[in-house]
């Protein structure tokens, strides 16, 4: 198949077969989240079923799960990456996407624990799917409509993990090993499908060779600190990445403790936190930039998002919290324009590269972020006069509005003008 070269910011608008590849972008990232969303129930009891109903050795062997799966992508999106700057989009993201299918079968088959070990392993490694996306968007779309583009990967993410654990949960009820079936069954029906539309994005002329020196993590973070012009962006990720992560590790048991929501309450919690976030990204995403620009964009998010942390952790009743939540959407604004202006920073043959060390960030803060802000929480609920319940929220907001003084002051201090 032809490979399909990135349209000239002022020529004509993207062909009809890249259309159809920019859909199939869409819908199998939304399969992906999909996929990945509906094990979100069923996996806390298979791993404590093989720890023969132990509570706390489940919740220790999770942790290490998890700690495993982040490993891994950081090892290995910069390698998947790299591959994609020299060997195309195509052939890494269809890879990526089959990968992510086997392992669910391999965990649906785990007959221990040791078993799922490696298939969160393989998972972590071949997670590459959202980088190698998001380097296909910034090769086939002009500069100036990126940002609208990412928000789209960024609303049907939201989107499928609205309706993915209330499906997960329905199968695994059924059996509680369904689900990863379904998963597996879905990721490689998405695989199958990009084989017949998916045409190559990065054209020959553009793409780089490949270095195990350049592809190593170390390295993949030092690429991010050559480029002087995505120092400070990478710096105002970090504390996003950072931020963002007291919502996963701690919202169901800060929910629960403090305001008494049972899982009948944070589920529909949950799903209006996602309908929020899709709409920001999907409907406001194209009005900001406009008005805002790409930095005015995402330093906004940010200032949102601190501002929803902050009510998180200040609200004295459920219903305050609830008041946080489309404050704390407007972090949606951040992704979109941040992955606009790097995008914007560095060389077409370089796409690859930079995503697969975006996505080593967020490895490297999934090992540290959700140990830190548990450690916060165990702290602010020990006894003990004046300790607030909602500590690691209000650190995250801070963390939030470091951010956006940051970007406000060293992006804005840049021009926002790309790199080459």
């Amino acid at each position: 198949m032809d490979a399909v070269s990135a349209p000239d910011p002022s020529g004509p608008p993207p062909l009809p077969a890249q259309r159809a590849a920019l859909w199939f972008i869409l819908v199998s990232l939304g399969l992906d989240s999909l996929s990945m969303s509906l094990l979100i129930p069923v996996f806390p009891p298979l791993v404590q079923a093989f720890e023969h109903g132990d509570p706390a050795a489940a919740g220790r062997a999770i942790g290490l799960l998890t700690a495993v799966w982040a490993l891994a992508q950081f090892v290995g999106s910069p390698i998947m990456g790299a591959l994609s700057d020299r060997f195309g989009r195509r052939p890494v993201l269809l890879i990526s996407i089959a990968g992510m299918g086997l392992d669910y079968i391999l965990m649906a088959f785990a007959p221990n624990l040791a078993w799922l070990f490696l298939g969160r392993a393989l998972s972590g490694f071949t997670a590459s799917s959202f980088s190698v996306a998001s380097a296909y968007i910034a090769d086939v779309t002009p500069p100036e409509q990126r940002a609208a583009r990412f928000g789209l990967i960024g609303a049907i993410f939201s989107l499928s993990f609205i309706g993915g654990p209330a499906l997960g949960g329905l199968l695994g009820a059924l059996q509680l090993r369904l689900p990863f079936f379904v998963a597996a069954g879905v990721s490689l029906a998405a695989a199958g499908w990009g084989l017949f539309v998916l045409p190559e994005s990065l054209p020959s002329e553009n793409r780089a060779a490949f270095s195990w020196r350049k592809a190593n993590p170390v390295a993949s973070l030092g690429f991010l600190g050559s480029h002087p012009e995505l120092l400070w962006l990478s710096v105002v990720n970090f504390l996003m990445q950072f931020a963002h992560a007291v919502l996963p590790t701690l919202f169901i048991l800060y929910a629960g403790n403090r305001y008494g929501w049972s899982l009948r309450v944070t589920g529909p919690v949950l799903a209006l936190a996602g309908v929020f976030g899709a709409a920001v990204q999907a409907l406001l995403v194209p009005r900001a930039v406009p008005r805002l620009g790409e930095v005015g964009t995402l330093v906004t998010g940010l200032a949102g998002g601190a501002l929803g942390m902050a009510i998180y952790g200040l609200a004295p009743q459920g219903l305050w919290f609830l008041v946080g939540i489309p404050a704390g959407a407007l972090l949606g604004l951040f992704g979109p324009g941040f992955q606009a202006i790097a995008s914007r920073r560095v060389l077409p043959s370089e796409y690859g590269r930079l995503q697969g060390a975006n996505s080593a960030v967020t490895g490297l803060v999934s090992m540290v972020a959700p140990a830190t802000f548990g450690l916060v929480y165990a702290w602010s609920v020990a006894p003990g006069e004046g300790r607030p319940e909602g500590a690691a929220f209000l650190l995250a907001a801070g963390l939030l509005g470091l951010g956006a003084a940051v970007a406000a002051t060293a992006l804005r201090s840049s021009g926002g003008k790309a790199a080459h």
